[in-house]
């Protein structure tokens, strides 16, 4: 049996360590603990700042060898916090963020606890990008490893999709790699079956020719007008050009410059579509997008691609408690649209409301083979996500509460449900991301490289065994 005493003296990690331990009590312990979601207020018998690949190998096998729960922290952006291990070993990655570019091979190396941020800028400096999410203090990898949808994936496809090599530290502790070369089992698993098979330390990432020009279109309209205008806009999706993503939202409570002030905090249904490339061509999807209801305000603005990366950041700041619910919809009927304009509640609900998106997919994304990679649904039209975001403890209830009821007003037209968009469903959750052949076999990959589960803190495919923690 193993010592379940935690010995938590830093010399007795290993010798060799070279990051830092940071232990409850200490300077810098409640700060690494903290993540995107302010919710989540767990506390880590041990932080672990790792350095490198063999710090984080030696903090797998210290926490093995006392029966301590391992989480594992990149971006920290998962909206349940699951990096934040309660009474166990956190591995923290933020010290190994270094992205190195090679411009000749259109390359980027990248470590495991990097943001979206320092990969976009080091790209960009050459005219380059990969898909990468839409707020740069993301990580890199909790996002690639889901999938990993992204303003290039109709052009470019999902992150992990444009991924050639992984570094990644197994649940034993060994440094492996995996390509389509080395480990072709875990190659597969790794491009879209999130953190379940280890820790990795390095992707090696295909860059793509982009100048950085990009131009964001939003037209708004009242709750009356949007199903006309979201109607022409669902039948733009399918033809659309790759360069752009057709968006949506609908929501209340905001107050953006160029919004008249008597519609500040009124509930507005916008559709769009942001565009990476050349703006003037963008222009031309325009005239067809707005054939039809006369919108309330609009918004047509060139960005560079680096300022477009990081346009939501201050609005998905870590000082916000949050909850989500996704759904994949294969199409958007009548009835879908409704519901999305509804927000889940009835005319003259009173109290807050949710916020809910749709992005558009299709392109690259379908174009790879459903069975290439580990992540599934690639038939979707549309990824919905249902949200709330707020300041105070006292209303959690209520505003949790409102989110589900517009994932359960959606439900009704899901397909299934993006990886990274799962909250607190549990193996539920598991089973409408990944088809039924598809968790099979993931399963039975969870076998090979983490038989007993120790990275269970995800969401989690379990052995085909049903050995290790749930």
């Amino acid at each position: 049996m193993p010592d379940r005493t935690p010995i938590l003296d830093p010399a007795t990690l290993e010798r060799g360590f070279t990051g830092q331990v940071l232990l409850p009590g200490e300077a810098g312990f409640d700060q690494a603990r903290r993540v995107w979601n302010a919710m989540v207020d767990r506390r880590p018998a041990v932080i672990a700042r790792c350095a490198s690949a063999s710090d984080v190998a030696a903090a797998v096998r210290f926490a093995r060898g006392r029966g301590l729960e391992i989480g594992v922290r990149g971006g920290g952006h998962s909206v349940v916090g699951l990096a934040v291990p309660d009474g166990g070993l956190m591995i923290d990655l933020s010290r190994m963020g270094a992205v190195r570019v090679d411009p000749d091979r259109r390359r980027a190396r990248v470590q495991g606890g990097a943001l979206l941020g320092a990969l976009d800028r080091a790209a960009q400096s050459f005219s380059l990008a990969t898909t990468a999410g839409n707020v740069s203090h993301t990580g890199v990898g909790g996002l690639t490893l889901g999938g990993g949808m992204g303003w290039l994936a109709r052009q470019f496809g999902l992150a992990c999709d444009n991924v050639v090599r992984f570094e990644l530290v197994t649940a034993t502790g060994e440094i492996v790699h995996a390509s389509e070369s080395e480990n072709q089992d875990l190659y597969w698993g790794l491009r879209g079956g999130g953190g379940n098979f280890g820790v990795v330390t390095e992707f090696e990432l295909r860059l793509h020719r982009v100048a950085g020009a990009t131009l964001v279109v939003e037209l708004l309209y009242t709750p009356a007008d949007a199903p006309r205008a979201m109607r022409r806009w669902r039948d733009l999706i399918v033809d659309a050009p790759r360069q752009a993503t057709l968006t949506a939202s609908a929501g209340g409570g905001r107050r953006w410059p160029f919004l008249p002030r008597e519609l500040h905090d009124r509930t507005l249904v916008s559709v769009g579509y942001v565009w990476v490339g050349d703006p003037e061509k963008g222009q031309r999807l325009l005239p067809a997008l707005r054939d039809g209801v006369r919108p309330v305000a609009e918004r047509v603005e060139a960005q560079t691609y680096v300022e477009l990366q990081c346009a939501d950041d201050d609005r998905e700041g870590h000082h916000l408690r949050r909850y989500w619910r996704g759904h994949y919809l294969r199409a958007l009927e009548e009835a879908a649209i409704d519901a999305f304009v509804s927000l889940g509640v009835q005319p003259g609900h009173p109290g807050p409301l949710p916020g809910g998106g749709l992005q558009a997919y299709g392109g690259e994304i379908g174009a790879v083979g459903q069975h290439e990679t580990a992540f599934d649904h690639r038939d979707a039209l549309v990824e919905f996500v249902a949200g709330a975001s707020w300041s105070d403890a006292a209303e959690d209830e209520r505003r949790i509460s409102v989110a589900r009821r517009y994932g359960a007003a959606m439900a009704p037209f899901a397909s299934g449900v993006y990886v990274n968009d799962l909250g607190d469903e549990g193996e539920a959750g598991v089973r409408r991301a990944y088809g039924a052949a598809k968790l099979a076999r993931l399963a039975a990959l969870k076998d090979r490289y983490d038989p007993d589960n120790v990275f269970h803190l995800n969401h989690n495919i379990r052995p085909q065994a049903g050995r290790g923690a749930s």
